[in-house]
């Protein structure tokens, strides 16, 4: 992986091809995009992530694993950037586990209209979803900054 910044893009445009693909065939058309968003569920999770990675003092580390392979890191440097990446992918799961949990909740104290369990439910799991879309490119930077980090470490052996 020379640059990650090529392969995040790639990603993205696998991604929304696969989307596009699976709306139209399954039904619904593009018209059932609009069934995928939910702006606080996306916001619960970024709430979660970014002040839990500024508060653990990753943050920086987080950025730094965008530029590994353009930039030169020590194996110091890639070890943190390592650990802060696999905050990230953590934070990510329990801020979904987190948003999923409360939306059952609310669901469950609201059995009394049948009629919007379907729904309602559809959007308890939305969080889940998006948590493995985040995961989708954060995997990329991790073994991007153990690739480099085991290349660093041969050298170093020679």
């Amino acid at each position: 992986m020379k640059n990650i910044r090529l392969v995040l893009a790639g990603e993205l445009v696998l991604l929304i091809a696969v989307s596009i693909f699976t709306l139209v065939v399954c039904g619904g058309g593009i018209a059932s995009v609009g069934l995928y968003a939910d702006v606080p569920s996306i916001l619960f999770i970024v709430l979660i992530l970014i002040p839990g990675l500024l508060i653990m003092g990753e943050w920086k580390n987080f950025i730094k694993a965008f530029s590994v392979g353009i930039r030169h890191y020590s194996l110091l440097e890639l070890k943190s950037i390592i650990g802060a990446v696999g905050a990230a992918q953590k934070l990510t799961v329990f801020a979904a586990l987190f948003a999923t949990f409360i939306s059952a909740v609310m669901i469950l104290a609201r059995l009394d209209d049948i009629s919007t369990i379907g729904p309602n439910l559809a959007v308890c799991f939305l969080s889940g979803f998006y948590a493995v879309i985040i995961e989708f490119f954060l995997l990329p930077l991790r073994l991007n900054a153990e690739k480099k980090m085991n290349e660093e470490m041969d050298m170093g052996d020679e």
